[in-house]
């Protein structure tokens, strides 16, 4: 009799044990390399979100990738097979985040990218059903652009942009949004993210004397074709993406960059936002909790990729577990399910609703035009 309450209490004990079963999330982050200005901020990032949630112990392993595609993959691995994760997160920049689809769909582990490429998600198929992101589309920021462009009187257009996936999906989406609002481009360019001269293609690109150039990059190595325009005494109008809204791209592009337009996440002015707008709140939100970490003004649209990412697992995991407990492929399943069904969830860059054939979900709420002015970002309503 004796040996059997011990059995039982035994029992007890284990089953206490598996319903206490921590969540392990692996990260992958370009805290190093070209893209740290992006990576660095997200990392940062992590260090705030929950702790636990729904009574679960959550558990982050963060990995540096050095904006490296082969590293990216490998740190994927690695978490998914030593660590034994429930969720990926990463990585920064877009071609990591596309070489590690492979790992985590034949590991069947949800991934989170902070990446911006729509090929990330789209479209949803065997492989990237397990893929969701929270930065907005190319396509989202190309209209933004060239509409802004069109109601200033922009006729033509010169393009530059990485020579990798990132500045490729944009020379794509951008021209189907330039022939929407009949711009013609008349230069259409590529350089490397650690290329430390851009001459011949700036002296192409002025030869074509556009109206307006748009710059395709991310970082602070965006900054460098801006910077040989204006030596060369290039005049017109200046574009970027919302690949460079951080301090850090301010900071290195200095006086070159006053009077530069972009489209960016409402939380890069949250609060010069209109109190009507949707996503002030929560936006202002994660200025709040990294400012109170980091320093005024400390806050980016990056770091804010991350903390969406976070507002997401927090969303999915409560209804995960009820089907299925961590550490398994069943919650691994779930997870993914629980992703795929959120539902008007308010993050620091827009709503987020995402659909079986929809795995980023943000719709026009998460896109502003900004103006670089007096070296800081100006709302442009």
């Amino acid at each position: 009799m004796k040996l059997k309450k011990v059995l039982v209490a035994a029992l007890a004990a284990g089953a206490s044990l598996v319903a206490l079963a921590d969540i392990n999330v692996g990260v992958t982050v370009s805290a190093t390399g070209p893209a740290a200005s992006l990576g660095i901020p997200e990392k940062n990032t992590i260090a705030l979100m929950p702790k636990t949630i729904a009574g679960q112990k959550i558990n982050y392993i963060v990995l540096d990738d050095a904006s490296d595609t082969t590293a990216a993959v490998s740190n994927t691995r690695k978490l998914i097979a030593e660590n034994k994760v429930d969720l990926i997160m990463g990585s920064t920049i877009t071609p990591n985040s596309l070489a590690m689809i492979d790992a985590v769909s034949e590991a069947k582990t949800p991934m989170i990218s902070f990446a911006a490429s729509a090929a990330i998600v789209e479209p949803v198929d065997a492989k990237k059903r397990w893929v969701y992101k929270t930065p907005q589309n190319d396509i989202m920021m190309s209209l933004a652009i060239a509409e802004h462009m069109a109601n200033h009187g922009v006729q033509t257009v010169a393009f530059i942009g990485f020579s990798d996936a990132y500045g490729e999906g944009w020379a794509r989406e951008f021209a189907k949004a330039a022939d929407l609002k009949k711009l013609k481009i008349v230069a259409n360019e590529r350089y490397a993210r650690n290329d430390t001269s851009v001459t011949g293609q700036v002296l192409k690109i002025l030869a074509a004397k556009p109206d307006a150039v748009l710059v395709a990059g991310s970082g602070t190595p965006a900054a460098l074709p801006q910077k040989t325009l204006k030596e060369r005494g290039y005049a017109g109008k200046m574009y970027q993406t919302h690949g460079v809204a951080n301090a850090d791209f301010l900071r290195v592009c200095g006086k070159d960059c006053e009077g530069t337009f972009l489209p960016a996440g409402p939380v890069l002015v949250a609060d010069q936002l209109p109190a009507t707008n949707p996503v002030k709140k929560s936006a202002m939100a994660y200025v709040a909790a990294y400012e109170a970490a980091h320093g005024k003004g400390s806050v980016s649209t990056f770091g804010a990729h991350a903390w969406d990412a976070g507002l997401l697992m927090a969303s999915a995991v409560p209804v995960a577990l009820k089907k299925a407990q961590p550490g398994t492929p069943e919650f691994r399943a779930a997870l993914r399910d629980a992703l795929e069904g959120v539902k008007e969830m308010p993050g620091a860059h827009g709503i987020f609703n995402m659909s079986p054939t929809d795995h980023l979900g943000l719709d026009q709420r998460a896109r502003v035009m900004v103006k670089i002015e007096n070296g800081t970002w100006k709302y442009q309503p």
